[in-house]
């Protein structure tokens, strides 16, 4: 029996639901990770240090899809929940045909410029090459990335979680296969891992694009766009603390990445990209999560229903917090392994790396409640409130510790500039959710 946003969600119902979604993420965040174990292992490392070093670049322009995915998907799951779905399905279809226009121009822009970028972001001359070479090829598919972003979202919304599962997983598949046919196979090097990612990027994005095109039996079709300014405007302010976190993330690793070549030189970034590709996937989880809890939340707001708001949040804030502890033991004991599949052949690398997980997993107890909470307000069509809890947590903590404690600790500042910044924004969170607790009944 197929489960409906107008459902009661137990925890059984809500795991399955959000199953999906989880899964959507995680291979989602397995792209650039394939790309990176592939790139380390066959490349070299100066290769695998100009794809982290570009990656922020990357990352800014397809935030986009996510804002319009999350925002519009609250305000479409709300217009469900009001029982209006004509109206939901024409703000669908304009969020769609706005994520493809934004990817062209942004696409555009991101080629011509990436050389001056990567020269202003401190790129050295071994790396400037490869950096343009990967982020130039890459880009060329960002407008499907936008829209694979989007869709993550929006099938969840229209009670479709599994078939985003399926596309997701036809994407990762896809890049796996390429990344070991162009990179290991024929020795493409940086070339043939942004090929592999960019064709599956294409996948993700075109597979919803037909369904939705077509008769569905969901509750989303696609039509014929109807510009609605007020709406748009209102989906991207909603959804601006996705789009913050989608710059000020690669911004703060701009931050670090500059650091840590000033303090460890290309073994510090290396080793950040490393953390980093772990933390793709664990943070996917709990985007994951959120993408599957959210419109639930917005359907159950829309509708008035209070009381199954109430009981979505704390199930939520209870799963994120056992999750964060979980995560954090698993990094802890999985240090030395993981850092021995990336760069097992660098033996200094290698002992740098675990010691910086052992002290970045303590951040984990943190992020998933604050993810959560970030997400939980923009479902409930707070834009405001998410987008500062956002934008505190991901890129003023973030800056203001990565800036601050290698001062005085060094290269040891930038591991416990994690753990301190997500500690910051956890209070934060824990602080409106006390704050608006009686405006939103929960």
């Amino acid at each position: 029996m197929s489960i409906q946003l107008s459902d009661h969600f137990t925890y059984s119902r809500l795991f399955r639901f959000c199953l999906p979604p989880v899964v959507m993420m995680v291979f989602t965040s397995i792209y650039g990770v394939v790309d990176g174990f592939f790139v380390s292992n066959w490349a070299g490392k100066t290769a695998f240090s100009a794809i982290n070093f570009i990656y922020p670049v990357i990352a800014i322009l397809g935030g986009v899809g996510f804002m319009l995915g999350a925002g519009g998907s609250a305000l479409v799951g709300k217009t469900l929940g009001q029982g209006d779905r004509a109206r939901a399905n024409r703000y669908f279809s304009m969020l769609v045909a706005a994520t493809a226009l934004a990817g062209v121009l942004l696409s555009t822009l991101g080629i011509v410029l990436l050389g001056r970028i990567a020269r202003w972001m401190g790129a050295t001359a071994e790396m400037l090459d490869d950096c343009v070479l990967y982020g130039r090829i890459v880009l060329a598919f960002n407008t499907c990335f936008m829209l694979q972003n989007l869709f993550m979202t929006f099938l969840t919304t229209a009670q479709k979680p599994h078939l985003g599962l399926a596309c997701t997983v036809a994407a990762g598949v896809t890049n796996m296969a390429l990344d070991a046919l162009f990179v290991a196979g024929l020795r493409w090097g940086l070339a043939g891992a942004a090929l592999a990612t960019g064709l599956s990027q294409t996948v993700g994005g075109a597979l919803p694009l037909v369904y939705f095109l077509r008769p569905n039996d969901s509750l989303l079709r696609l039509g014929r766009p109807r510009w609605d300014a007020p709406a748009l405007l209102h989906a991207c302010g909603n959804g601006a603390s996705e789009l913050m976190s989608n710059i000020s993330g690669p911004l703060v690793s701009m931050l670090y990445n500059y650091q840590l070549l000033r303090l460890a030189g290309e073994n510090g970034v290396a080793a950040y990209g490393v953390l980093m590709y772990v933390g793709f996937v664990f943070v996917a989880i709990f985007i994951g999560y959120t993408t599957g809890a959210a419109p639930i939340l917005s359907y159950h707001y829309g509708a008035e229903d209070r009381g199954e708001v109430r009981g979505i949040l704390k199930k939520s804030l209870t799963v994120m917090v056992l999750t964060g502890l979980v995560m954090m033991a698993l990094a802890w004991t999985c240090a030395g392994l993981i850092a021995r599949v990336f760069v097992g052949h660098y033996p200094a690398l290698m002992a740098l790396t675990r010691h910086a997980f052992h002290i970045v997993c303590l951040h984990y107890l943190f992020a998933g409640v604050n993810i959560f909470t970030s997400s939980f307000f923009t479902a409930l069509n707070n834009g405001a409130v998410s987008a500062l809890i956002s934008f505190l947590r991901t890129l003023v903590f973030q800056m203001a510790a990565g800036a601050l404690l290698p001062i005085w600790f060094g290269v040891e500042g930038i591991w416990w500039a994690w753990v301190g910044a997500e500690g910051c924004a956890f209070l934060l969170s824990l602080a409106f959710l006390l704050a608006k607790r009686q405006k939103y009944g929960y």
